[in-house]
């Protein structure tokens, strides 16, 4: 709906007409030249001419009119108030629990026919899953030997995304502290008063690391209210892999975490796999809720503005002509 923000200020445009009709007029100071009398037959024949001054008058008053116009125009505000598709607002804290353990270096994974590490096949099938969580409030923890908040609760999904893109292996140790990363993700959300409060955990190894048991936390977020779902990474598990055998992930404790709290576990051996997961896991916790209706204002004061400018420009080539 157009509109204008200071209507008032159209009250000025007759504010030349009566400056012009309170003021006092002002005289031009006349004076005398005497010259030739070869000259002034000259002079004489100019002013016999047609006068074209008065055209050329009219013509600038138009135009100082026209700018008088289109800038108290400007200043009046000219605005049209359009609606804004709203962002989907779930009511929901999500926190993506991330492993960045030595292990997770393990090229034994495939993509698009090239063998990857474990690393990258999460962290590309991770942020894709972190773009489409608009609407949620999302965190990341990473954890290796210790568990870091490596970024706050946002709606800001992409700066999530990007920050799962750009993280590193060992930052955060080499070790897998499963129960510290968990953990760490129930502190941050115990202030929370969101609707619901869900944690993505993934994981390629074995609970090596901490004070705690994953049993244990997984049992405190059950008491909180908050769903922890899980993902197993890594083609052999401990259950089947051979004795001594590195690069095996926990699935039957990652499996235990989520049945505690009441959330899902996934396993997955492939990059398909992952894929999969992140389609189902968007299913489960959906982002369909409605936000608030939005509208904002965009503003045309600019156009006339400009327009002014430039006609001013004319009006000043004129005068020099």
């Amino acid at each position: 709906m157009f509109e204008l923000a200071q209507p008032w200020a159209l009250l000025l445009l007759p504010l030349p007409l009566v400056l012009r009709l309170v003021l006092p007029a002002r005289r031009l100071a006349g004076g005398a030249l005497d010259v030739p009398e070869r000259i002034g037959a000259m002079l004489g024949r100019d002013q016999a001419a047609p006068d074209t001054r008065p055209r050329r008058a009219s013509a600038e008053n138009l135009l100082a009119w026209g700018i008088w116009g289109l800038l108290v125009f400007a200043l009046s505000g000219p605005r049209d108030l359009e609606p804004v598709p709203a962002l989907k607002v779930t009511g929901r804290d999500l926190a993506i629990v991330l492993d960045l353990s030595g292990s997770m270096v393990r090229d034994d994974f495939y993509l698009d026919g090239q063998q990857i590490t474990r690393f990258d096949a999460v962290t590309k099938v991770g942020a894709d899953f972190a773009r489409r969580r608009g609407g949620d409030r999302v965190a990341l923890i990473v954890f290796g030997s210790e568990a870091y908040y490596a970024a706050p609760f946002t709606f800001d999904v992409e700066a999530i995304a990007r920050r799962i893109e750009t993280a590193v292996i060992g930052i955060s140790g080499r070790a897998t502290n499963i129960s510290d990363g968990l953990g760490l993700a129930l502190k941050r959300m115990a202030s929370s008063d969101a609707e619901s409060r869900v944690v993505i955990l993934l994981s390629d190894g074995v609970n090596n690391k901490g004070a705690t048991t994953p049993r244990g936390v997984a049992a405190l977020a059950a008491d909180m209210g908050v769903r922890v779902h899980t993902i197993a990474l890594g083609p052999k598990d401990l259950s089947t892999a051979e004795e001594g055998e590195n690069g095996v992930v926990d699935a039957a404790t990652l499996q235990a975490i989520s049945d505690i709290s009441g959330g899902e576990s996934f396993r997955v051996k492939t990059t398909d796999d992952l894929v999969a997961v992140t389609d189902a896991l968007d299913r489960l916790e959906s982002t369909d809720s409605q936000g608030l209706a939005a509208e904002v204002y965009r503003d045309y004061w600019p156009w006339p503005a400009a327009l002014a400018a430039l006609m001013g420009l004319a009006l000043a080539w004129r005068e020099t002509a």
